[in-house]
């Protein structure tokens, strides 16, 4: 409802995912009657939608149900849509399954979740990845729609190499700041350590359970981390300080989004004038709407 000067206006819209929901709400009573619903729903307008249902009655098949006898109640809502395909998905309270289900009909062979990032790495073998990925990446971009997770889809080649370097990255990591041989970085990163904060406040507990170390040097291990993170933290609190005052009160800017790029070492306008778009958007996962805006108010003194 727009609730403008000349008084209250309707505005509705064919195209929004609400109207698909609507529609199956008409053709599918039991929805109406609460023994269905419907949970989220993803649309690429005119061409395919997916639409996510749970029963709250276990002797409804709710996939089923919202097919209808031969295909009728679907029919009816995709000519409702001028064709638009409707892929119906069985939801489930398990994010990973529910992301198995949306991107049926291809098939998956493992999934990594990613609680962190809200995003997951779908592996499927190579003759299904077209069908996970769609036409211009439509069944992907749908499901990721649907779900409301990040969805990566790589092959099992491609999942093994983003392993070994994510394993080799780790391992890396604790050399240089724990200043260990390879071997106990190995062991580290085999019993499922990640991260410096990981080693420097999991309960004592959990180390002592690596049989490779002793109880001196779980201690050692544990202050080489912590240490770690408090350089880390002053060498990031000195970054933020020597952010510029013309950074932080350039249009658009907010505090928040100015200590971050201080973090990766933009700490002038110049600075920020001088990235591109994609480096913008992937130091800070911000969108490319407001990435192009900002880097355009830092380059106006360019112009000047």
């Amino acid at each position: 409802v727009d609730r403008g000067g000349r008084g209250p206006q309707l505005i509705l819209s064919r195209v929004a995912p609400e109207f698909l929901k609507r529609l199956f709400e008409l053709e599918v009573p039991e929805i109406e009657e609460g023994l269905l619903e419907i949970r989220s729903a993803a649309r690429d307008p005119g061409l395919r939608s997916k639409i996510a249902v749970k029963t709250n009655d276990q002797r409804l098949d709710p996939v089923g149900t919202c097919v209808g006898m031969r295909g009728s109640r679907v029919q009816a809502v995709t000519s409702e849509l001028a064709g638009e395909r409707v892929d119906i998905v069985l939801w489930s309270m398990d994010p990973a399954q529910f992301v198995i289900n949306s991107l049926a009909p291809a098939e998956v062979s493992s999934i990594v979740v990613d609680e962190d990032a809200h995003s997951m790495d779908v592996v499927v073998d190579e003759e299904q990845l077209a069908m996970a990925i769609g036409r211009n990446g439509q069944n992907v971009r749908l499901a990721s729609e649907l779900t409301g997770w990040t969805l990566n889809i790589l092959t099992e080649e491609a999942a093994a190499k983003k392993n070994q370097d994510e394993y080799a990255s780790v391992s890396k990591l604790f050399i240089e700041k724990l200043d260990v041989d390879e071997e106990v970085a190995d062991i580290l990163v085999q019993e499922g350590f990640s991260t410096l904060e990981e080693i420097a406040y999991v309960p004592l507990s959990e180390m002592a359970e690596i049989d490779a170390f002793d109880e001196d040097t779980i201690n050692e291990l544990r202050a080489r981390a912590r240490a770690a993170l408090l350089t880390e933290a002053i060498a990031k609190e000195e970054k933020i300080e020597e952010t510029s005052e013309n950074l932080l009160t350039m249009q658009g800017m907010d505090e928040q989004t100015a200590e971050l790029l201080s973090t990766k070492g933009v700490v002038t306008m110049n600075d920020l004038a001088e990235l591109a778009v994609d480096e913008l958007v992937e130091l800070t996962n911000m969108d490319e709407v407001r990435a192009k805006e900002l880097i355009m108010t830092a380059r106006a003194p360019w112009f000047k």
